[in-house]
């Protein structure tokens, strides 16, 4: 048995705590489980890392771990079957990696024995208190969709406001590390995955947004609920402002259902013309209702449409807003709020404009995983050629194709199997031509896109485009999928179709 009592655990709410000869088990390698290890070693912890695969950098990583004082690092699939002991007793807790899923065996088996499960960003906030040090403000945003954006936003915004701060969390730069940094901070944005908040549970935020809502990752929460439950887990003992998507009611009820701190505030965003406590568009305008006393009366002017750059969809307009609605409960000001997105440079693969020759636009937004994603894409362009498919991770495809089967041209199917997809196309969009799905004509032969290499399906599509579109339309990259079974990743699905529309081109 474990000699650490959940009342034990609970005192474990600062770096300066007792962290010393604690049990714990590691599971995965990747940045954050390595972060997450280094941390827990130089906490003075037992530590033992299980990772299911094997290669060169995580042997790297575990030969680093075990200099630097792990008890033990097992990597293999023979390691994840069942949970691990550390000298001969059961861990006193688990801290996981986000992608393994709470019905993993090994997670499992925790659960089943009562051990505590946390994530990277539950032992953060548990850390981030440390003697001489004052800790960073936390401003927590997630969502189906653009997340990624919005966090870096927001990060700009608290730069302009001279304030020292870093984008962390899901975005790619682990937050322990972050809290780690020498120097400190003095606020973190940070982008929480679903994934991250399901592990989860005394974080404290200064503000917290749900971005936006829509089907996705129930292969891994086991149904759409579940999902929504693991969002709405952000808003939890909030303590100045829970901030929500007034265009979509159920990120409202999320914080009318919340357990937030008193005096915490419900503040709206909106690309409409804006109520009372809410920031929205007015006249081009991104404008304050929220955070300004003559709020009734009046909206303070943050920025205008053009800040943001020449195209502008609606949904990158609303991440605007929620990025300034964070940064304003922080205290930023509308000055620093209005430079920040003017200093802002959008991410690779994001509404990324390619080329525009011969009157047809080349649009990649390959981060588009899913079609809430890819829904926004299409919603900004009209007439186009839509490259999409992929794996769908057990989403359907009808609404998207029904809301958007008027503005279609022709669409380009990659994909090893992207069957759901042309079904929705057939029964909601029969007039469209689709060309595919993961079958390419060369001469008499036929050769399916899942033995290609990525580029070659991506030079093949990128061909196809170019074949019907013409002066006036858009040939969108919006997957509305994700990647993995044909690339390595969204960024190499990004760079295959940069490249194959350049090669094209030139």
């Amino acid at each position: 048995m474990a000699c650490w009592t959940v009342t034990n655990l609970d005192e474990l709410t600062s770096w300066d705590a007792d962290w010393k000869g604690l049990r714990v088990l590691v599971t995965g390698l990747g940045v954050t489980g390595f972060s997450v290890a280094d941390t827990l070693i130089e906490l003075g912890a037992k530590v033992v890392v299980v990772d299911g695969q094997t290669s060169e950098i995580l042997e790297q990583r575990a030969d680093t771990l075990k200099i630097v004082g792990a008890h033990a690092v097992y990597l293999g699939p023979e390691h994840i079957e069942s949970l691990t002991e550390i000298d001969g007793a059961l861990p006193d807790v688990v801290v996981t990696s986000p992608g393994w899923n709470p019905r993993h065996p090994v997670l499992d088996a925790a659960t089943q024995a009562g051990i505590p499960i946390w994530g990277d960003v539950e032992l953060a906030w548990r850390v981030r208190e440390r003697a001489g040090r004052k800790p960073a403000e936390w401003l927590v945003l997630t969502g189906t969709n653009g997340k990624t954006t919005t966090v870096e936003m927001t990060a700009s915004i608290l730069r302009a406001a001279d304030l020292r701060a870093i984008a962390v969390g899901n975005v790619g730069t682990p937050i322990l590390d972050a809290i780690r940094e020498p120097n400190g901070y003095d606020v973190f944005a940070i982008e929480l995955s679903s994934f991250q908040l399901h592990y989860t549970h005394s974080m404290s935020p200064l503000a917290s947004v749900v971005l936006n809502l829509a089907e996705d990752h129930v292969d891994w929460h086991g149904s759409l609920e579940e999902y929504f439950a693991a969002k709405a887990k952000i808003y939890e003992r909030t303590r100045v402002a829970a901030i929500y998507n007034v265009e979509q009611r159920e990120t409202e009820k999320m914080v009318e259902e919340a357990d937030v701190v008193d005096g915490c505030r419900a503040i709206g965003f909106t690309t409409n013309v804006p109520g009372l406590s809410m920031l929205g568009i007015v006249d081009g305008l991104l404008v304050d209702r929220a955070y300004i006393e003559e709020r009734r009366s009046s909206a303070a002017e943050l920025a205008s449409l053009s800040d943001l750059g020449d195209v502008v969809p609606q949904h990158t307009a609303a991440n605007a807003l929620a990025a300034a609605a964070l940064c304003r409960a922080a205290g930023v000001s509308v000055a620093a709020v209005k430079q920040g997105l003017i200093d802002f440079e959008p991410g690779e693969h994001r509404i990324q404009v390619v080329a525009n020759k011969e009157g047809v636009l080349w649009v990649n937004d390959s981060k588009a995983t899913n079609p809430h994603a890819a829904s926004a894409s299409l919603s900004a362009f009209k007439p186009v050629v839509w490259i999409a498919g992929g794996l769908p991770k057990g989403v359907e495809y009808d609404e998207i194709v029904q809301q958007h089967a008027q503005r279609l041209k022709a669409v380009v199917l990659i994909g090893a199997d992207s069957s759901k997809l042309a079904e929705s196309l057939a029964r909601h969009a029969p007039d469209v031509p689709v060309i595919g799905p993961g079958v390419q004509e060369t001469g008499t032969e036929t050769t399916t896109r899942e033995a290609l290499s990525g580029e070659d399906v991506m030079k093949q599509a990128v061909a196809a485009a170019a074949s019907v579109a013409r002066e006036g339309d858009t040939v969108l990259m919006a997957p509305a999928a994700a990647s993995m079974d044909q690339f390595q990743s969204y960024a190499h699905r990004g760079n295959a179709f940069i490249q194959a529309v350049q090669d094209l081109l030139n």
